[in-house]
């Protein structure tokens, strides 16, 4: 009887370990959530949890054999989850978009590894180190610093001096127009790719606001 009450305090350790795992994966989510990013609370929640059972089982589910290496499954989460990361990376007209959030899917990994392990400590620490640093560098500051240039995607009217006003907004608006490609969608409609960089008078909002009040644009995309 000792023995059983011995062996479900353990597996209630286990699903513990499990459960923190994905509740640490739903705050790192809801931080990506919260910005509309491609994966969300449920995907970091259910990377966090799986990369914690797996190691739960890496550790404990072989110890009925003589010999074993536990090391051997976990080592597979890594490849597995970046897998899933590259299914997010997309690349449109030249522009990369969810390298952070996958690489932010690979991280909630580690995370639920650690937990699964038994290191809680670690493991909370690193996924508020991981909020706090996506947070962080999302703050307007740290994007014009760690940023070296910024997307802009246009679909246009094909009108007289539409690229002329284009410019004409983006530099009284302090923007810094790097690289200009223009593609022909239709015969009425142009699609333009722009890379800018702001100055220290630049205002996205303003921006944004500028853009919107010309008649000629179907479409703006800003990254």
């Amino acid at each position: 009887m000792e023995f059983d009450f011995i062996s479900l305090l353990t597996r209630s350790e286990w699903v513990l370990r499990i459960v923190v795992a994905a509740i640490c994966g739903c705050l790192i989510g809801y931080e990506r959530s919260s910005r509309n990013k491609e994966a969300g609370i449920r995907t970091h929640a259910i990377i966090a949890l799986g990369a914690a059972l797996i190691m739960v089982v890496s550790k404990y589910g072989f110890q009925d054999m003589g010999e074993f290496d536990s090391s051997r499954v976990a080592a597979q989460i890594v490849s597995g989850v970046g897998f899933l990361g590259a299914g997010i990376i997309f690349v449109r007209h030249g522009t990369v978009s969810g390298l952070t959030t996958a690489a932010g899917m690979w991280a909630t990994s580690g995370v639920g590894m650690c937990i699964g392990s038994g290191l809680y400590d670690v493991g909370v620490l690193i996924s508020i180190l991981i909020i706090g640093l996506q947070a962080l560098f999302h703050n307007k500051h740290f994007l014009r610093v760690t940023q070296s240039s910024q997307s802009i995607c246009l679909e246009v009217l094909c009108q007289e001096n539409v690229v002329k006003d284009i410019q004409n907004t983006f530099k009284k608006n302090g923007v810094v127009i790097h690289s200009m490609k223009i593609e022909n969608l239709m015969e009425e409609i142009m699609h333009i790719d722009l890379e800018i960089t702001g100055g220290k008078e630049f205002k996205e909002e303003k921006l944004l606001q500028d853009m919107m009040d010309k008649t000629y644009i179907k479409m703006f995309s800003y990254s």
